[in-house]
């Protein structure tokens, strides 16, 4: 039998479309390891959503082993990790090869894996305007881009950042985005680290730092098709398996696109 878990609370409310031979779950409340524990080895499971619903997934089976093939329908507006993985929405694509050795992120008393990245500055920023966004009007489609763009030029203000890599301490100022990558997507689609390998066993820690706000904004869009890292002068890239940023004052932070308010510091540590 091939299970699909959905998420009742989202997209409207609206049950998945699902062929014969199959079963719709609501996965709200779901205790995922003991589901997982009651099927069969024989049984397949497909979860429906984005990158967010593949976060909470393997938090919630952090640790367990998984006997089912797990597969992934992606849906909803963030889809990173499947363009990082050169598939599209729409398609159930097969991820156990993904859900080994991932790496973890401490911040703020949390201890969380994640899949895609660990972002820090503008991009928390973004995610932090988005939420205010979607409580006041859950249906208005949120403009990330515009959203960044409105912060370099006028809200979000850049900080110092000690950033230190498998023991390597380096220091910068007026920092804009610190993310650390475990794929080379995020952000609805921008290429921060194109050339990270998820399977290297590493991960890529991005800093785009730039004094002036105007060439910060103008070397923005470069993101996007990953031809920022040409611009040695605002961007250092480093690798490694434990990862420590520190900025001067308090920013958010995101995981995966989960916000996470008032951080001033993170590590990451690839296994």
């Amino acid at each position: 039998m091939k299970y699909y878990l959905y998420n009742s609370l989202a997209n409207n409310g609206i049950r998945p479309e699902i062929g014969f031979d199959t079963q719709l779950v609501d996965a709200v409340g779901l205790d995922y390891v003991e589901y997982l524990r009651s099927l069969r080895p024989e049984d397949e499971v497909v979860l429906i959503g984005g990158d967010g619903t593949l976060n909470y997934f393997i938090n919630a089976v952090n640790g367990e082993e998984i006997k089912n093939n797990i597969y992934l329908l992606g849906s909803g507006t963030g889809n990173d990790f499947l363009t990082d993985i050169g598939k599209m929405p729409g398609e159930e694509v097969l991820i156990n090869g993904f859900l080994k050795d991932l790496p973890t992120v401490k911040v703020n008393g949390l201890e969380k894996l994640f899949i895609n990245n660990m972002g820090f500055g503008i991009d928390g920023y973004c995610c932090e305007v988005a939420d205010q966004i979607k409580e006041k009007s859950p249906q208005e489609e949120i403009n990330y881009s515009g959203i960044a763009i409105k912060g370099l030029l006028f809200h979000f203000k850049p900080c110092h950042a000690t950033v230190t890599v498998d023991g390597q301490v380096h220091e910068f100022d007026h920092v804009w985005i610190a993310p650390t990558m475990k794929g080379r997507y995020y952000g609805g689609g921008m290429n921060m680290a194109p050339d990270q390998d998820r399977s290297s066993g590493k991960l890529s820690v991005v800093v785009y730092h730039c004094r002036s706000k105007l060439k910060a904004l103008m070397a923005f869009p470069s993101i996007f098709k990953g031809e920022h890292v040409k611009k040695t002068g605002i961007v250092s890239i480093f690798t490694g398996n434990e990862v420590h940023v520190k900025f001067s004052r308090p920013c958010a932070a995101q995981i995966d696109g989960e916000t996470v308010l008032n951080v001033t510091e993170y590590s990451a540590f690839q296994p």
